[in-house]
C-alpha cells in the first residue's frame, strides 16, 4: 500500500502512558487495532496528538516496533519524525521507512522563528538527500498554531516540483480553508486537512481524506462521510458532515489531548488512558464526565460503543 493510496480517515494516535510515564505499549497496540477496525485507513503515531515532542527518539522507535510486532501492517503507518535538527529527523525517517511504513510526517524545523523560506527549503532538501537511499516518502506537516514556523504554499509547491519522488503530500493543520485550497491546486500533491470540519469540502476539491485528532474517539462517524461521498450519496454525506463538525467543535473547545484521553479512560475503565506527560496535565474526571454528557445531549454520541471496542 503506497501513501498515495490511503484514502479516508487517518488517526494521529494518542499515546498512552503507564503510571511511571513510560509508554503503555499494550494499550497503544490495542488502540491501533481498534481504530483500523472501526474505519481508519491509516495511523499517524507521534504527531501533535500523540505528544510526540514529549517522547524520545528511542521510545518512538520501540513503540512503532511494538505496533508492527503486534500485528499492525506498517504500510498503514505514517509516523511523525520531525524534530528541530536534521540528524535526528533523518535517523527517525530512515528507521521508519526501513520498517516498511507508508511514509513519515515531518514538521518544519520549529525552534528558530522568522527563518527565510530558502532556509526551510534547504532543510528539506538536505533531509531528502540524507534519506534518499531508502526512498524517502515524506508528508509535510503544516501546523503554525503550534509550531509557529509554517510551510507556505509557495514553498510546498517548490518542494513538490523539485522532489516529486520524495514529497508525497501534506497535512494542513492551519485551520485556514483558503490555505488548504491553495495546496489542493498543486499537481499530484496528496492533501489531508488536519480537521474533519474540512473533510467534505476537501473531498469535493480532490483531497484524499483527513488526518484528524478526534478520529481517536469518533472514527466511525468521520469515515462515514467519505463512504457516503464516494458512493455518490451527497445529501447523506452533507448531513453526516454536519454531525461530525458539531462533534469536533465541541471537543476542540476543551484541551483536546487531555479531553480525549479522559474520554477513553471513562469508556474503557483503563485509568492509564488519562495520563499525560508534563507539561500537559490530565483532565479531571468530573470535567470528563461533563464533556461526556454534552457529547450525548448535543451530538447523540455515547461512549458505550467506544467502551465495547476498547475493552475487547
Amino acid at each position: 500500500m503506497q501513501a498515495q493510496a490511503l484514502r479516508g480517515v487517518i488517526a494521529p494516535t494518542l499515546t498512552p502512558f503507564n503510571d511511571d510515564l513510560s509508554i503503555a505499549e499494550d494499550l497503544f497496540v490495542r488502540h491501533a487495532h481498534r481504530l483500523l477496525d472501526e474505519g481508519c485507513v491509516g495511523l499517524a503515531p507521534f504527531g501533535t496528538t500523540g505528544e510526540a515532542l514529549s517522547v524520545g527518539i528511542e521510545e518512538r522507535i520501540a513503540a512503532v516496533q511494538a505496533l508492527v510486532s503486534g500485528g499492525i501492517d506498517p504500510a498503514a503507518l505514517i509516523p511523525g519524525t520531525g524534530l528541530s535538527n536534521l540528524t535526528d529527523t533523518a535517523r527517525l525517517t530512515r528507521t521508519f521507512l526501513e520498517m516498511g511504513c507508508a511514509a513519515v510526517l515531518v514538521l518544519p524545523p520549529f525552534y528558530y522563528k522568522g527563518v527565510p523560506e530558502e532556509g526551510l527549503y534547504a532543510y528539506f532538501a538536505r533531509l531528502i538527500e540524507a534519506v534518499r537511499p531508502d526512498g524517502p516518502r515524506i508528508f509535510l506537516y503544516h501546523i503554525p498554531p503550534v509550531a509557529v514556523v509554517g510551510l507556505p504554499p509557495t514553498l510546498v509547491r517548490r518542494l513538490a516540483a523539485d522532489f516529486p519522488d520524495a514529497i508525497a503530500g501534506i497535512k494542513d493543520s492551519s485551520g485556514d480553508w483558503q490555505n488548504t485550497q491553495q495546496l489542493l491546486e498543486i499537481d499530484d500533491l496528496v492533501v489531508y486537512p488536519g480537521s474533519e470540519i474540512f473533510l467534505l469540502d476537501g473531498l469535493k476539491q480532490g483531497s484524499n481524506g483527513c488526518i484528524t485528532a478526534t478520529a481517536n474517539i469518533n472514527v466511525g462517524s468521520i469515515a462515514e462521510v467519505v463512504r457516503l461521498y464516494d458512493a455518490g450519496q451527497r445529501e447523506a454525506a452533507e448531513a453526516a458532515q454536519e454531525r461530525i463538525t458539531a462533534f469536533r467543535k465541541l471537543v476542540q473547545g476543551y484541551a483536546p489531548i487531555p479531553a480525549q484521553k479522559r474520554l477513553l479512560a471513562l469508556a474503557s475503565g483503563e485509568q492509564r488512558w488519562a495520563t499525560l506527560r508534563p507539561p500537559l496535565m490530565s483532565m479531571p474526571e468530573d470535567k470528563g464526565r461533563d464533556l461526556e454528557q454534552l457529547l450525548l445531549t448535543q451530538c447523540g454520541f455515547s461512549l458505550k460503543e467506544t467502551a465495547d471496542s476498547s475493552t475487547s
